[in-house]
């Protein structure tokens, strides 16, 4: 067994616990060793070992077994987390490129002729969002959508970092726009998803039946656009789409990172058309917001019955440490009730401190991947078209390679939110990049200078 097999159980465990299970519980897991059939992770605390032991690791061994691991047993080690902390590489199996794999996954897809949402998950409500200054618009504009009615603006454009509630608002639209009006025909997918469709339709010969698929929708919702930017074939037809929904008065919703005009490697007409309706930004959470969200989930948890006890000043310490986003602010409350159903105890100040260690620390690491890029390009005299286009050339891939080691080291971002960031690559891109960073560090002197610069111009 090795990290890229640890990489690819990682992906089916996320398949089978859910998201906010996955960050909470598998994601903090790094692979250390396997001898004797013993398979052995480190963990952050004595309390996550603990939980996944008793929650998780039948599920983990049966993964491992069936990924041709030889493996008998899984032990958990905190003593040597900390150590290895600032190497960690949660490493996923290789495989080409995007398109491959895009063309591998259309072996499977669902047929083009037959329309199909991706899942829409019953939490994601209106009445689940908390409003707050940072999102009352990017929310007021969705309510509106989701009235139905004329289109006013066409489409509503919502863009923010991860975890900013931009799935949320947009599970909530289709919920509410199915309940005003059952017969309407809502298709909500991914940016990644409407590619591998479109792959199918051309290896199958029926992309007839993949443009009546989605031009006879009433209400198309597409999340991570920027995903499609350098795909030029998978462009074109997502500005035909487009345009042929708009000229038939259907709403139209998309989500991103970015801004449209700030997206590289998205041709200019779709910047123009994704730019034509209401484009909204979702800000960083304050920590009104932070405080009302916890606040709304205990109330959620304690009419769903289950008991616990959370002293005065618990969920504003959460609020105060933990920033980065709403996915990670919510697992941090789900750990905690964990830690109390375990250990059959209230929690304080201390024990959430204690229990939420790995997460505070990460939360304090504030250096983005935009600073990243930026210092990058300033250091090697390099154009930000340059970092984030095809070019393959040394004198720009190194540089690429640094600034994905440097994100994957220096943020908590997942190696595909990186992959994306850097013009739509895969993930598989940003674990070649920092392996190959690791070992130049050891071998070139003038890459070793450049990074420690580099960290200390980020850091300082």
């Amino acid at each position: 067994m090795n990290e890229d097999t640890w990489g690819s159980v990682q992906n089916d465990l996320l398949k089978t616990v859910g998201q906010n299970n996955y960050v909470t519980w598998i994601e903090p897991l790094r692979f250390a060793t396997c001898e004797a059939g013993v398979a052995r992770f480190e963990v952050p605390s004595n309390f996550v070992g603990n939980w996944v032991e008793r929650n998780y690791s039948e599920d983990i061994l049966r993964h491992l077994i069936s990924a041709g691991a030889n493996v008998k047993r899984i032990e958990f080690d905190v003593s040597r987390f900390l150590s290895s902390a600032s190497s960690r590489d949660a490493a996923q199996p290789a495989v080409n490129t995007v398109i491959k794999r895009a063309e591998n996954e259309a072996t499977h897809a669902i047929p083009a002729s037959s329309v199909h949402s991706s899942p829409l998950d019953p939490r994601l409500t209106f009445d689940n969002f908390v409003v707050g200054k940072p999102n009352e618009l990017a929310h007021a504009s969705a309510r509106r959508v989701a009235e139905g009615g004329p289109v006013t603006f066409n489409p509503l454009f919502l863009y923010g970092g991860v975890g900013l509630g931009k799935t949320h608002l947009m599970h909530a639209i289709a919920w509410e726009a199915k309940k005003r009006n059952p017969g309407l025909k809502t298709l909500y997918l991914s940016a990644e998803q409407f590619m591998y469709r479109f792959v199918r339709a051309l290896r199958e010969k029926n992309t007839m039946g993949f443009k009546e698929m989605f031009r006879s929708v009433d209400l198309l919702m597409v999340d991570d656009v920027q995903f499609i930017a350098g795909k030029d074939s998978t462009q074109d037809e997502f500005f035909h789409t487009f345009n042929a929904l708009v000229d038939q008065q259907k709403q139209i919703i998309i989500s991103a990172d970015r801004a449209p005009g700030e997206i590289d490697g998205l041709e200019d007409r779709i910047k123009s058309r994704l730019s034509w309706g209401l484009v909204v930004d979702l800000h960083p959470t304050d920590y009104e917001l932070r405080l009302g969200i916890l606040q709304q989930r205990l109330q959620d948890h304690l009419a769903a019955g289950e008991t616990v006890i959370i002293d005065d000043g618990v969920l504003e310490f959460l609020a105060q440490r933990i920033s980065s986003n709403v996915r990670v602010l919510e697992g941090a409350l789900n750990r905690l009730f964990a830690f109390s159903s375990l250990a059959g105890d209230h929690i304080t100040v201390d024990v959430a401190h204690e229990a939420l260690s790995d997460m505070i620390r990460a939360s304090d690491r504030r250096i983005t991947v935009d600073e990243i890029m930026q210092a990058v390009v300033k250091h090697y005299n390099l154009r930000m078209s340059d970092l984030l286009g095809p070019r393959r050339t040394r004198t720009i891939a190194r540089p690429r390679q640094v600034a994905m080691y440097l994100a994957k080291t220096l943020t908590t971002r997942s190696l595909p939110e990186i992959g994306r960031r850097f013009g739509g690559r895969d993930h598989t891109t940003v674990i070649h990049a920092v392996k190959k960073v690791e070992a130049l560090r050891d071998d070139d002197p003038q890459i070793a200078e450049d990074i420690t610069i580099l960290t200390r111009s980020l850091e300082g």
